[in-house]
């Protein structure tokens, strides 16, 4: 989850919430890559999740990084909640997963080692305390009760607010995690077409990083547990955004659909005040009841586009929403995965090409049938096993063409990262499927085993 927005003065006219994302545009020397990844932890003798505080905790982690590999503290009303080092932060998400947001680097070598580096630094941690850490999509035995939330004026309110708008809110905060990667874009025209790709290919990412078949100790049916919650969380913020495709899709048009999400928060003197299903349309007349009289700033714009959650979102770079966290190698590769179709131009009209005649119905059908099937997903007469092949090979050969090398030279491009993908395609198995024969085979039902085979 974000962290407050700062910077910008008041905003005085209108067309100024569609210059701020359009001051995303950047050169294509100037396209970075930003890995966001999620991860569980849990107390190795009792598999139990993290309290904030305590000997054992998230607390005593955030302090160990802190003191030991000089990250810089971020605190929230006295309370130790991220940190920050070169561009970097470790954060909190409102159930305690412990969450890396990636400096924008330039190559997925770098991201890699960025990622690598983060992992040991917070096993060495860990270790020391008793402390485990695992990628998945979804918890797969902790209940409702078994997750404290973590001491964020943001997440208090987001929790009071989550039973009013769906039934999966509450889930998705203290129960799933995710990997994204953040992109460039380097006009409206550019923005537009990666936002349709992403979105008609997000349920590919869904099914090719599927994790989560169990929650509450039990088989959910799902390959993606994490997808499933999505799709009933809170309809005015999620989704497929089917405007996108329409005529007439750019800065202004998506300011317009920001403009009509309530809103949570007003950020002021350090202090979240509650404007939950307020209207930012309001709050530009000086009307929102929150704060009678005052109008926005322009951190009150940024703050407000982070709490919008569809499967791709755009701030001053777009997000890709869609994969379940995972093992270590596939932290890799979705960023892999999106910069090969996205970051090559050839690359992007080939992926264009592969999903423009869908319509709203059958991305939809995807999306719903990824989070079930896998790879076995269908709608209509498209097959996501077919579909998720043909993307993978796009990719493939836009990280070719960007012939980034790595190892000094010794490794020509970044196509490696999508090793974990080709097995995938080649076996037909998802994580997800995997974790589901372990569970039916060796683990004969006890979903503990899980812990001590798949922890980073």
């Amino acid at each position: 989850m974000s962290i407050p927005q700062f910077g910008g003065g008041p905003i005085e006219s209108f067309e100024q919430l569609a210059v701020h994302l359009e001051e995303g545009n950047k050169p294509v020397q100037d396209w970075r890559i930003g890995t966001e990844h999620e991860k569980f932890g849990y107390l190795k003798d009792t598999l139990k999740a993290l309290p904030y505080s305590g000997e054992r905790s998230i607390k005593a982690i955030l302090e160990g990084l802190q003191n030991t590999f000089n990250w810089a503290p971020l605190e929230e009303d006295g309370h130790l909640i991220g940190l920050t080092k070169d561009g970097a932060n470790v954060s909190l998400e409102p159930g305690g997963a412990l969450e890396l947001s990636g400096a924008p680097l330039t190559t997925i070598h770098e991201t890699c080692d960025e990622v690598n580096q983060h992992l040991r630094e917070v096993k060495e941690i860990a270790d020391k305390i008793g402390v485990g850490f695992i990628g998945l999509g979804a918890a797969p035995i902790w209940r409702h009760e078994d997750v404290g939330l973590m001491p964020k004026g943001r997440y208090k309110l987001m929790d009071a607010y989550m039973d009013e708008v769906g039934t999966m809110g509450k889930t998705m905060m203290r129960r799933t995690c995710t990997v994204q990667v953040n992109l460039d874009f380097s006009s409206e025209a550019d923005m537009v077409k990666k936002f349709r790709v992403a979105l008609a290919l997000q349920p590919v990412a869904t099914a090719l990083f599927a994790n989560s078949p169990f929650f509450e100790g039990k088989v959910n049916g799902h390959k993606s547990w994490r997808a499933r919650v999505w799709r009933d969380l809170d309809s005015d913020r999620t989704g497929m955004l089917p405007f996108v495709f329409e005529e007439g899709m750019g800065f202004q048009r998506y300011v317009d659909y920001a403009l009509d999400v309530p809103m949570y928060f007003v950020y002021r003197n350090g202090m979240y005040v509650d404007a939950l299903g307020q209207s930012f349309r309001d709050f530009l007349k000086g009307k929102l009841p929150a704060l009678p009289g005052e109008v926005p700033m322009m951190n009150d714009w940024a703050d407000h586009l982070t709490t919008i959650f569809p499967e791709v979102r755009i701030k001053k770079f777009m997000e890709m929403r869609g994969a379940d966290g995972g093992p270590w190698r596939r932290l890799c590769a979705l960023p892999a995965f999106w910069v090969g179709l996205l970051y090559n131009q050839s690359s992007l009209d080939a992926a264009w090409g592969l999903v423009k005649k869908m319509d709203a119905n059958i991305r939809d059908e995807l999306r719903v049938s990824a989070s079930v099937h896998g790879l076995s997903a269908q709608a209509g007469n498209v097959k996501m096993m077919d579909l998720a092949r043909q993307a993978v090979e796009i990719s493939n050969a836009g990280l070719v063409a960007r012939a980034n090398a790595g190892a000094g030279g010794m490794i020509p491009n970044e196509t490696h990262f999508l090793n974990a993908l080709q097995d995938t395609l080649e076996t037909g198995q998802v994580p997800a499927d995997e974790l589901l024969e372990r569970y039916h085979g060796d683990w004969n039902g006890d979903l503990t085993k899980i812990y001590s085979d798949y922890s980073y």
